[in-house]
């Protein structure tokens, strides 16, 4: 008699698969949805909840949390409306908006998408366990599952604490914290300026928390200068305790239900009722058995442009997501997904991977045009490549700048608006390299930003694109008219 995939026992003839993912979360179902559509057998492994770490502690919970907080500020941005906010938050039903969106952690929807594919779902620890052989452990025991044609390791990735005296008895939050507790601390101390940090320090300052926000580098440092000095001035507005420059060296905490105190860099203490530390992330891949063919544990995995591990004999083994490093953002890893999904299908069925198209899909997972949104208040958007990031890879380039006023669409969002989108051309050919926003209600604005990048729309062209008016899309008739070209 054969067993449930999802209790794990003795090895039956169906432990057999065309492909094994390892992780269920958006990257790992994707992965499994394009290769079943493939019309390949698929396995799937997950160690924790079905839906991973972006939707029951990251993109999701944030992103829930964070539209109440916003929505106040925009309203208070609109004379009129803004009389019309009297009070506070009310934290309760804010928490209970998450809990809803995260479905109470409860994966048992997700759980059956993964069945309804046609897919297979064994819980457990999934490991590698020598070329196209994984283990599976759970309570139930031990399983071992083999691959025709493919593994695909879509593990993810934890935030990497720094290594700090005292960080242990700190008790420290992380993503993980910042998302799913239901208590607003008196007062909270971030560590790091990077996109959780500053989304956390919306989120918390908002819900009624007194944050203090400790960057060792101006926020946001990897996108345009001018966008962390955007989202600084709008933390500061919102009463967020901003200091630059400074980094924690101890911490003590010898009673948790008692404050942390932080020692800074300078030599003074930091006293809060709770710190999180969002500086940064590291891959699940220390428990996968990467050691069985031949790779370091905990490493991140090296990949081609089809997501195939380098360094590994054969086309069997992939990484998506998090874990090959190429862009930490959960839509890049569900592209690079569905990209590896139809790549293993071609290749299992012996046809050529041409770096163009296989059907209806891409084969090659392009890095051209990587687009991120940061819901801080003002938002922030980018996608492709800054201007420092261009003229160090050789570019040729002018950069544009438009203040978000000239738009009438922008003012009637908010009085006052304030806002700054840049253009970065590639002056050889007239067409895009990157595109920065900074500003209210602008991340629905990114993906026209991308069609053009991704696309590489000649500006001559793009300026046929007419925006509405009046609307904040107007922004794109200001920059092209202040092209230079």
């Amino acid at each position: 008699m054969n067993t449930s995939p999802e209790n794990p026992s003795e090895t039956t003839a169906e432990d057999t698969f065309d492909v094994i993912v390892l992780g269920a979360g958006p990257v790992g179902q994707n992965a499994a949805e394009h290769a079943r559509a493939g019309g390949l057998s698929v396995a799937v492994v997950e160690r924790e909840l079905v839906g991973g770490e972006c939707s029951y502690w990251a993109c999701v919970p944030s992103k829930a949390l964070l539209r109440p907080v916003i929505t106040v500020s925009d309203t208070r941005r609109v004379d009129g409306a803004r009389q019309a906010v009297t009070g506070p938050l009310d934290t309760a039903r804010v928490f209970a908006r998450r809990d809803h969106y995260v479905t109470d952690w409860d994966d048992s929807g997700q759980a059956g998408w993964v069945k309804s594919i046609g897919a297979d779902l064994f819980r457990g620890q999934g490991r590698i366990d020598g070329p196209r052989r994984v283990s599976v452990t759970s309570s139930g025991g031990r399983r071992t599952l083999t691959a025709r044609h493919a593994v695909a390791v879509a593990t993810g990735s934890r935030p990497a604490l720094p290594v700090v005296p005292g960080i242990d008895e700190a008790h420290p939050w992380t993503n993980r914290e910042g998302t799913d507790s239901s208590h607003v601390p008196g007062r909270l101390t971030i560590v790091g300026g990077g996109g959780v940090g500053v989304e956390m320090a919306t989120l918390w300052q908002g819900l009624g928390s007194r944050v203090t926000l400790l960057a060792r580098r101006p926020l946001l440092p990897r996108m345009e200068p001018f966008v962390g000095d955007l989202v600084t001035r709008g933390l500061t507005e919102a009463g967020v305790d901003v200091r630059v420059g400074v980094s924690v060296t101890a911490l003590r905490r010898p009673d948790p239900a008692r404050p942390v105190t932080l020692t800074l860099d300078d030599g003074t203490h930091l006293e809060a009722d709770e710190v999180m530390f969002a500086t940064g992330r590291a891959p699940r891949t220390d428990d996968i058995g990467l050691e069985t063919v031949g790779l370091a544990p905990g490493s991140w995995l090296d990949v081609d442009e089809t997501c195939l591990v380098r360094g590994v004999e054969g086309t069997w083994l992939y990484a998506l997501g998090d874990v090959n490093h190429r862009a930490l953002l959960t839509h890049q890893g569900k592209y690079q997904a569905r990209t590896a999904g139809d790549a293993i299908s071609a290749r299992a069925k012996g046809l050529p991977l041409d770096n163009g198209l296989w059907g209806d899909h891409a084969t090659t997972a392009d890095q051209h045009a990587v687009p991120q949104v940061f819901f801080t208040d003002p938002e922030a958007a980018a996608v492709g490549l800054s201007a420092e990031q261009a003229t160090e890879a050789g570019y040729r380039i002018t950069v544009v700048d438009v203040d978000f006023a000239q738009a009438q669409g922008a003012n009637l969002y908010a009085d006052g608006y304030q806002g700054q989108a840049r253009m970065v051309v590639d002056l050889d050919r007239e067409t895009l390299l990157g595109v920065t926003f900074v500003g209210p209600g602008i991340s629905e604005l990114l993906h026209s930003a991308t069609v053009a990048v991704a696309g590489e729309v000649p500006l001559k062209r793009l300026r046929h694109a007419v925006a509405c008016f009046p609307t904040v899309s107007e922004i794109w008739l200001f920059m092209l008219k202040a092209y230079p070209g």
